[in-house]
């Protein structure tokens, strides 16, 4: 279980801006509704499982490998919301990958509402990062990873290099 220190940016009483200013997806592939807590380091996310997404099985549940873009933009809430604090602007990042996504339950339940909690491990000065992100529904751990993430200091260049490999 990730252990939040007392470190944050606004005492637990803060306001944050609607996950449309953080993220950059939009319509049925933006998965988080909002944004509860955040620290330098830490990020506590929502999102409501709904039953007639594009993801939704036919009991209208989450698979559980939905989890991984859940933790995904629960670290780009925590990497924007950085970058807004600090008066610079966001940029696009990539989700590398992960050693070991660990499953504890096959689907998240129609109208269930996930915790998704992401504590940074690692900053690099070349923009590689590593999370440790747990979901949870009702205290109940549904999901864990270690994240590794790369934001690119010239996302376009980084991309156009991808294609040409």
């Amino acid at each position: 279980m990730i252990q939040f220190n007392q470190s944050t940016l606004g005492l637990g009483h803060e306001s944050f801006p609607p996950i449309e200013e953080l993220l950059p997806h939009r319509g049925t592939m933006l998965l988080l509704d909002a944004v509860l807590a955040c620290t330098v380091e830490s990020l506590t996310a929502q999102a409501r499982v709904v039953g007639d997404a594009w993801y939704a099985d036919a009991a209208g549940a989450m698979p559980a490998w939905i989890g991984i873009e859940l933790m995904a933009q629960a670290i780009a809430a925590h990497v924007g919301l950085l970058a807004m604090r600090a008066g610079n602007r966001m940029r696009p990042g990539v989700l590398l990958g992960s050693r070991r996504y660990e499953v504890h339950t096959p689907t998240f339940a129609r109208d269930a509402l996930l915790r998704i909690e992401v504590k940074e491990l690692l900053r690099g000065e070349e923009g590689h990062g590593a999370y440790e992100c747990v979901i949870q529904h009702d205290g109940v751990v549904g999901a864990e990873a270690v994240i590794k993430v790369f934001q690119p200091r010239d996302f376009q260049s980084f991309i156009e290099e991808g294609f040409r490999s």
